[in-house]
């Protein structure tokens, strides 16, 4: 048998889903079972699986031993993270530069960004892996290994609990800058989405179908060339590859984009998250509503001069 006691970071969150954190290699079925056969309780009482854990909290698991192999973290050979353009108690803001890979995959599992993030806050002692049952420090939003800018990492529980809700909800403004071939009108466009998980790509629809989510993203002209656009993103719903997929489906994709037919005269898709606002009514974080971050001087708008041969300012 092994006891956990629940800390403020693994409070407020459903028995079931605290498992699945701490027993990773236990099946759900499994779970559940053990759950309703009582081989798993909540101070030493009978739980429900959607019963919400609080600090103080004490859950008893009878179980195997072999569901409780520890999975170590390791960032020793972790970069010195880099980029920093805001910190606070509960959040991390980066500047993430293009080819920089966020998370782990079966791919790639060398240095990754979270990875990164999380030897710093070690290396702070804003994060003791030791001491955490479930909680590791993770991003609010995601962005693809090619698009660079603004990207949020969350130091606790509460603050990614928080933010996860803001963004769903639309309390986040994120602009993105991008250069696309042609000129596009101003305004608020909407289309359907689905992601193929097989080839790695979006499809983009102009009617309903099923399976499909409603997407949409506000385009303003920053500037009009001869041949490209710069345009800033305000992406309001915020799916896979969105973006870029939703302005090819325009006929207007990203230059460097080959994936979205977009012209190969950069290496990656001109794409950066540069502007973050805030507009929340949450309790102890209202304090975000003052913050916004832009990064002005930014290799969109360097890419944009040399290939337009223009001076370009942005707010």
């Amino acid at each position: 048998m092994r006891e956990f006691l629940i800390n403020e970071n693994d409070a407020d969150q459903r028995l079931d889903k605290y498992i699945q954190k701490t027993c990773r290699k236990m099946p759900k079925s499994l779970m559940y079972r053990l759950i309703r056969q009582k081989k798993i309780k909540v101070n030493r009482k009978r739980s429900e699986p959607n019963a919400m854990l609080q600090k103080g909290d004490r859950i008893q698991m009878f179980i195997n031993e072999d569901f409780f192999a520890d999975e170590k973290i390791d960032v020793s050979k972790a970069s010195k993270l880099q980029g920093i353009v805001y910190e606070d108690k509960h959040f991390l803001i980066l500047d993430k530069q293009q080819g920089v890979i966020v998370h782990s995959s079966r791919k790639f599992q060398g240095d990754t960004l979270i990875d990164q993030v999380m030897k710093y806050l070690i290396d702070t002692h804003q994060y003791d892996p030791q001491h955490e049952n479930s909680f590791r420090p993770a991003f609010a939003n995601r962005l693809d290994q090619n698009t660079g800018g603004l990207i949020i990492a969350c130091k606790n529980a509460k603050s990614l609990r928080i933010m996860n809700e803001m963004i769903r909800t639309h309390q986040v403004e994120k602009h993105y800058l991008c250069i696309i071939e042609g000129k596009l009108r101003d305004g608020l466009y909407k289309h359907y989405y689905m992601k193929d998980e097989k080839r790695n790509i979006a499809l983009i629809f102009d009617e309903p179908k099923y399976n499909c989510a409603e997407i949409s993203l506000a385009v303003q002209t920053l500037h009009q060339g001869k041949k490209y656009s710069l345009l800033d993103v305000d992406l309001i719903s915020g799916k896979s590859h969105q973006i870029r997929a939703q302005l090819a489906h325009l006929h207007h994709p990203l230059i460097g984009d080959v994936k979205y037919h977009g012209k190969q005269i950069m290496k990656h898709q001109a794409l950066y998250a540069y502007k973050l606002t805030f507009h929340t009514d949450q309790p102890d974080f209202e304090y975000l509503n003052a913050i916004k971050i832009v990064q002005k001087n930014n290799f969109i708008i360097q890419k944009y001069k040399s290939i337009e041969n223009v001076e370009v300012e942005i707010d």
